[in-house]
């Protein structure tokens, strides 16, 4: 196991893996990649993963980054998790608009509704 720090907060509550980014920016490609493995490595770690992504401390987001979230996303659906994002800042929900992924994600605006909305 490599000791690079972890780009992410991560918080179990109940069967849920609460999920925050520690960097304000993720468009390099190394730390996208440390992302997609930590997160990877959570879903790999469950049997029916159920994953809530808090988006609350990003301002910047590479188009790679979607490209992971997308990767983790049909991971989770593999094993008949679940995925919720919320606390998303306006100019990066555009980039979700634009690019069609609000309806691909189920997005929240706080972190209670998000959680409430787990099966």
């Amino acid at each position: 196991m490599s000791n690079h720090p972890s780009h992410l907060k991560i918080l179990t509550d109940n069967d849920i893996d609460h999920v925050e980014f520690t960097d304000r920016n993720i468009l390099e490609e190394s730390i996208i990649q440390a992302i997609g493995d930590e997160l990877s490595a959570i879903i790999e770690s469950r049997p029916t993963p159920k994953l809530l992504i808090n988006f609350s401390n990003v301002e910047h987001l590479s188009s790679a980054a979607l490209g992971t979230l997308i990767t983790v996303n049909n991971k989770i659906r593999q094993k008949g998790g679940q995925l919720r994002f919320c606390c998303i800042d306006t100019n990066i929900y555009e980039i979700f608009v634009m690019t069609k992924l609000n309806m691909l994600f189920k997005i929240y605006d706080d972190i209670e509704q998000a959680t409430n909305s787990f099966q």
